[in-house]
């Protein structure tokens, strides 16, 4: 079977040893766990019991696009996935999904989802997307972001093929990234959950708004 890369960027994460726990308890074992220190000041000792059943990278900080990038390069895996330091794969999640993918030869594919809060615990039905066909879920992507990047699976060609994530985009670096792949290869849905998505204070979405319209508002003024 083939070997899975997950990249967990971490920058000052409180539940990073969570995401940790959860990539190392996937029933899929051909996988290998690359941990990314994007310059962190707090929180690193939840990375210490780990460390001899994951790789660790410890580089300056520049954002999540150069925290996954410099895994991904370091990857040995002929697929990637991403984990969010603040979320959680659920135990099947890699089984399935690439089981699924290989199914239906897709090079890269995304799933449903289920949110949680900062107690672990789960908020109400699955996040799901429905769409007629592969067009109308592309038509929607143009329009806006559909896709957590946490469901995510890679093949590693599509890296070799588009580049890797834009680090001067310190937080629409996955968008612009599907409109990329979209130009060049069929996306992939299975309308399962295989991640729990924290929501909480300290995310990303909530603390940079503005920030994340300027930068949307430039990939949608630059894409093709």
């Amino acid at each position: 079977m083939p070997k899975v890369s997950i990249i967990i960027p971490f920058y000052n994460c409180p539940y990073v040893s969570e995401a940790i726990a959860s990539a190392l308890n996937q029933t899929y074992q051909e996988r290998e766990i690359i941990v990314v220190n994007d310059g962190s000041t707090r929180f690193t000792e939840k990375i210490q019991p780990y460390l001899e059943q994951i790789r660790y990278i410890e580089k300056s900080n520049g954002g999540t696009a150069s925290a996954l990038n410099a895994g991904i390069r370091l990857s040995e895996g002929e697929y990637i996935a991403w984990l969010s330091s603040d979320d959680y794969f659920l135990p099947d999640k890699l089984e399935k999904q690439l089981e699924w993918m290989i199914k239906n030869e897709l090079k890269i594919c995304f799933s449903s989802f289920y949110q949680m809060n900062e107690k672990s615990e789960i908020i109400g039905e699955p996040v799901t997307l429905y769409f007629q066909n592969n067009e109308q879920m592309e038509r929607t992507l143009k329009r806006r972001n559909i896709f957590n990047g946490s469901t995510a699976i890679t093949h590693k060609e599509i890296f070799q093929e588009i580049g890797y994530f834009d680090e001067s985009l310190l937080y629409t670096h996955d968008y612009d990234f599907w409109l990329r792949v979209a130009q060049i290869t069929s996306i992939g849905y299975l309308d399962v959950p295989t991640v729990l998505y924290r929501i909480h204070e300290g995310m990303g979405s909530k603390k940079y708004k503005p920030d994340i319209r300027k930068e949307l508002q430039y990939i949608r003024n630059n894409s093709r």
